[in-house]
């Protein structure tokens, strides 16, 4: 029988003619690695679900699939900001996992073996990763983007403070949520997305998951959620579809660069040949110095700090190229991964300092920083700018 104090996390529910076993866990926790192996042995059922999506779960069969990583393909498809954050959020699983001494996900590892063990089907009930985080990336705007990035990065030393009987709280929310309650306070569409909408698909994969008696297994904080929706219609594809651009944002991204352009027209015309050219220098000294530093905080080559200074004063009046992608694919050439970088990365995420010395998350350091120091010095220099000009105008 399951011990008393972990019964509260076993449900049982019923959908037409399925009877269904919900295990909600803690995601780096033995005890509930432990005890989803003894559920799946005991119930013995048809099929198993996890709340794993596809790439997640070659990521638990395939353990080489990180030297598959294609880091110019990610900066040309401008998947930079989402793959860091992405590696974020597994490093702050993966600490804990390791300061507990066990594996990261080890709950979901016990789940597929056990399955194979009593013969279950496996069902990955959960919606694709890329998916969840390109709607949450859709959703936010550029400073979010930016609070986002900061957060995540000093929720890494806040590892060190987590205990092990902190893990049965976290059983209440799911790892990598509660990291993101904090967030979700100023950001509550990263809560909508990241579990309300996942809520809604788990339910409806699990309840219609083949066979008559399933197991599933998903994190404690998808529970009440799950059970809220069980019997609600649910809209999967409208789920995965990834919500469109918004147009005010589409618009913004060429009347800037229009403004500023029609600006330096207006210099010229106003204030005669020195009024206009001092604009452009200052447009390019405020793009190029933050430009340049954001590269140089991300430790790039010296080659690819010079392209970015040179990059963002162009690329911020093109709305089509930014200049973090020039750096990123400058640095990718100028210090091209190995395959002891690809190797070594799901270790060297453990640590800030880790990400800053492999080479593949340097590039996305670089991208993500050099975008970052173009966007501000854009901000910076535009207010200057129209100064600039109320003060040639007649």
């Amino acid at each position: 029988m399951l011990m008393s104090n972990n019964a509260k996390m076993v449900h049982h529910l019923e959908y037409d003619d399925k009877q269904v076993i919900l295990v909600g866990t803690a995601h780096v926790s033995k005890e509930s690695a432990e005890q989803v192996t003894r559920v799946i042995q005991e119930e013995s059922p048809d099929t198993v679900c996890v709340e794993l999506c596809q790439s997640r779960y070659q990521s638990i069969r395939q353990k080489e699939r990180w030297q598959e990583t294609d880091i110019v393909k990610i900066i040309k498809e401008k998947k930079s900001f989402l793959l860091l954050s992405n590696l974020l959020l597994a490093s702050f699983q993966k600490r804990i996992a390791k300061k507990l001494n066990i594996k990261p996900g080890q709950e979901m590892i016990a789940a597929i073996d056990t399955a194979d063990e009593v013969g279950a089907a496996i069902h990955l009930a959960d919606r694709d990763i890329r998916t969840t985080l390109s709607r949450t990336w859709r959703e936010m705007g550029l400073w979010n983007k930016i609070k986002l990035l900061f957060q995540l990065i000093l929720s890494l030393g806040e590892v060190d403070e987590i205990k092990e009987e902190d893990i049965e709280k976290m059983k209440q929310e799911d790892v990598l949520e509660t990291l993101l309650s904090e967030v979700g306070k100023s950001l509550p569409v990263l809560k909508d997305i990241l579990i309300n909408e996942r809520d809604q698909y788990l339910a409806a994969k699990i309840r219609t998951a083949p066979g008559q008696k399933i197991v599933a297994v998903v994190g404690a904080g998808h529970v009440p959620g799950i059970k809220k929706n069980w019997n609600s219609d649910v809209d999967i594809p409208s789920l995965e579809r990834l919500p469109p651009k918004k147009k005010f944002t589409g618009i913004l991204k060429w009347l800037i660069p229009a403004a500023i352009m029609a600006m330096f027209i207006a210099g010229f015309f106003f204030g005669g040949k020195q009024a206009g050219k001092d604009m452009i220098v200052w447009w390019i000294t405020a793009n190029a110095i933050l430009a340049g530093l954001g590269a140089i905080i991300a430790l790039a080559h010296p080659v690819t700090i010079v392209a970015s200074m040179l990059a963002a004063p162009l690329t911020s009046l093109n709305p089509m190229i930014a200049a973090g992608w020039v750096s990123g694919l400058v640095e990718a050439f100028s210090r091209k991964p190995k395959v002891k970088d690809l190797e070594s990365l799901p270790d060297d995420i453990l640590s800030v300092r880790g990400f800053w010395k492999n080479k593949v998350t340097r590039i996305l350091l670089v991208v993500v920083f050099t975008n970052l120091g173009s966007s501000v010095g854009t901000f910076v220099a535009f207010p200057v700018i129209v100064k600039m000009l109320i003060g040639v105008s007649p």
